[in-house]
This record gives structure tokens, C-alpha cells and sequence, in this order.
């Protein structure tokens, strides 16, 4: 599991059918001081995160393809929670 921050939304006119109903948004995964830690991310978001929200992503492919019910779905990662404060 990563903190990330949510960058923007995708809105696709042809995806893999297991991502059909489901909400993709693109995340900014953070290192330990807030900073961008490497390369933006597509995510599932069941939760309704808003852009520039601070979330908790899971990065466990297999725990991502049990949501959606697809043992053959090319997704990787899901939001597991929204952050409301962060304490270091």
C-alpha cells in the first residue's frame, strides 16, 4: 500500500470489460515527505476521491481483480480509503 494523490479522472470510449461501471482516476504515488515518488498510476476508485485528494492505494493486482470479478482483468491497483489528515 502507497499514498498517492489523485491527478485526474479517465474517461474511456473502448476499455477491457471488467473496468466497464467502474470509476479509473490517475494517481501520483508520494514518498514518505509528500514529494512525487515515480511515474503516474491508473487506480479504480470505488470510494469517489476528489482531484488532488490524498488516498491510499493498493497496489495488489490479485485484491483488484477480486472487486471487479475478473481473474483476466489487466488492472492492478485500487483506492482503499481517503485520507483526512496526515501525522508524521
Amino acid at each position: 500500500m502507497v499514498h498517492a494523490r489523485i491527478d485526474g479522472t479517465i474517461v474511456a470510449a473502448a476499455c477491457h470489460k471488467s473496468m466497464e461501471g467502474h470509476r479509473t482516476v490517475i494517481c501520483q504515488p508520494l514518498g514518505a515527505d509528500g514529494s512525487d515518488d515515480g511515474a503516474p498510476v491508473l487506480a479504480i476508485d470505488p470510494l469517489g476521491a476528489g482531484l488532488h485528494q490524498l488516498v491510499i492505494l493498493s497496489t495488489d493486482g490479485s485484491a483488484t481483480r477480486d472487486y471487479v470479478g475478473d481473474p483476466k482483468s489487466p488492472l492492478r491497483n485500487l483506492i482503499l480509503g481517503i485520507v483526512d489528515s496526515a501525522q508524521t
